[in-house]
């Protein structure tokens, strides 16, 4: 079974289009913070899965990088929170996420070997790529704190390099 379109892709998707879950006004740093913290919480939960589920070296490697990147992202994202004194929102596009992925699990649950292997590292690439967008067209840009940018900016090129060690991981599913 191949899945063509994740499901946290679409969501991810509200965010980046014009009149988007979060409206049209630009995110505020709140918003940001906490759809960024999401998108990092529901991939380390992929990834877990992935690390349960996979009997694949190269699957399994992959997803314990995700493991450690972002929740060493999300451990940053939180002492930042804290020190700029922040509350972060939960807003439609952050719920929309935690949908989405939850859905996306009971799919991949439903999978196992190649197949599982093949979809949970497709749905990586698609997630990554529009996570990878958002920050680049609607997060950073929105952002107003110069740290929280920052973070976002370095937590862009983590998740950059995610998305091509997604892809040749793919490559050697084939």
């Amino acid at each position: 079974m191949t899945i063509r379109l994740t499901t946290a892709a679409a969501a991810i998707a509200l965010l980046i289009g014009a009149t988007g879950a979060l409206g049209a006004g630009k995110p505020t740093d709140p918003q940001i913070a906490h759809i960024a913290y999401t998108a990092g919480v529901l991939d380390v939960e992929a990834a877990k899965q992935a690390i349960a589920m996979s009997k694949n070296e190269s699957v399994i490697e992959f997803a314990k990088g995700m493991v450690r990147d972002h929740e060493a992202v999300n451990t940053q994202a939180l002492d930042l929170v804290k020190k700029l004194n922040l509350t972060p929102d939960d807003n439609d596009t952050s719920k929309a996420l935690s949908r989405a992925a939850e859905m996306k699990r009971e799919e991949l649950a439903k999978l196992s070997g190649a197949d599982f292997d093949r979809a949970y590292i497709d749905n990586e690439i698609a997630y990554h790529k529009q996570v990878n967008e958002a920050l680049e067209t609607q997060l950073i840009p929105s952002a107003e704190n110069a740290e929280l940018k920052s973070l976002l900016e370095t937590g862009l090129k983590l998740f950059q390099g995610h998305e091509q060690h997604a892809e040749h991981v793919a490559t050697e599913l084939k």
